[in-house]
């Protein structure tokens, strides 16, 4: 999508945000609506869930991590031995540790490749998992706050109506309450 045709959106938006807006207000004088704001981004990034998660990622790949390091090492050493003693080894043996260290070399970039290409696959599959499970706690939060709007996009997003950080505090106060005995 071009500038020009995400600005049109973006300004088509905003038209509709104002109008939906002075329709509150005009529902807002005869009686007061409650509106919030929430930044999904920060929740994802401050949540003690998503620490959870990132920790439990990290030890689900730990294994692999370990075997790409030790092939890592591996190289390296045959790469020293080949600089170290390559002139006094014979043609047959420096041409036999040559094609060992390349093919070790293409092993281990498959390897880190197959690794990275899991270790983003397994992580957007938890972080989808958990937006979803923050967006449910932002709605159980502000259905019972009494909430009759809440946005999690805006231009601004005064301290009176940004939600965040009391979001946060339950997600917090949630995740105490589950990680204790």
């Amino acid at each position: 999508m071009s500038i020009k045709g995400k600005i049109k959106k973006s300004v088509n938006g905003i038209i509709v945000l104002v109008g939906f807006l002075l329709s509150l207000t005009e529902v807002g004088a005869q009686e007061n609506v409650k509106i919030g704001f929430v930044n999904v981004e920060q929740l994802l990034g401050q949540a003690p869930q998503t620490q959870a998660v990132m920790m439990a990622l990290q030890e689900e790949f730990a294994p692999r991590e370990r075997e790409i390091v030790a092939m890592q090492q591996s190289l390296q050493g045959k790469g020293e031995t080949l600089q170290r003693d390559g002139a006094v080894m014979g043609e047959e043996e420096r041409a036999n540790l040559e094609r060992d260290i390349r093919n070790e070399q293409r092993d281990l970039e498959r390897s880190v490749n197959e690794f990275n290409e899991d270790f983003d696959i397994r992580r957007n599959e938890e972080l989808a998992l958990l937006q979803r499970l923050l967006l449910q706690e932002v709605q159980i939060f502000a259905s019972s706050a009494g909430y009759d709007l809440l946005l999690s996009q805006a231009v601004f997003a005064s301290g009176t109506v940004n939600i965040t950080e009391a979001v946060l505090r339950q997600l917090e106060e949630s995740s105490a309450a589950s990680a204790a005995p």
